[in-house]
């Protein structure tokens, strides 16, 4: 399955600070971003008859050129995927940054964004970094 990204959101607004991905701290912490939101889908476990263990997402720093995935499991789930919504920008907090194991490495990136109970994710409507989404239109998921 693809998305298709629209452009709509290639505009500057000034005003929320722009973190980049290089200036994660590993662990807890009450670190935010705020950055591209590109993409989600669920994760399942294909070994144990496609059982559902969270959600996976992509968050896009145009600002290095780089791409990190985030993952609530299960229990949070409901939780945030009302605030997920695919190609817009969006500022997240007080999430927990870990190594990215290999067996389950989907970007380049040597970290991943664990979302923990004292997560916040809010759309960012004004005040926005410069994401440009046209320059990354497909987003791949994967499908069963």
């Amino acid at each position: 399955m693809f998305l298709i990204c629209s452009p709509l959101f290639s505009n500057r607004r000034p005003g929320v600070r722009h973190s980049t991905f290089e200036s994660f701290c590993l662990g807890r912490s009450s670190q935010s971003i705020a950055s591209g939101f590109l993409c989600l889908w669920d994760s399942l476990n294909f070994k144990k008859d496609m059982e559902f263990v969270g959600i996976t997402v992509i968050f896009l720093d145009e600002k290095v050129n780089s791409v990190i995935h985030g993952f609530t499991p299960v229990g949070r789930a409901n939780h945030y995927k009302p605030s997920l919504k695919a190609c817009s920008i969006v500022k997240v907090s007080h999430f927990e940054v870990a190594r990215c194991s290999s067996m389950y490495k989907i970007t380049d990136h040597p970290f991943f964004i664990r979302f923990i109970s004292l997560t916040i994710i809010d759309e960012v409507i004004t005040g926005a970094p410069e994401i440009n989404f046209q320059s990354r239109l497909y987003c791949s998921t994967i499908s069963k």
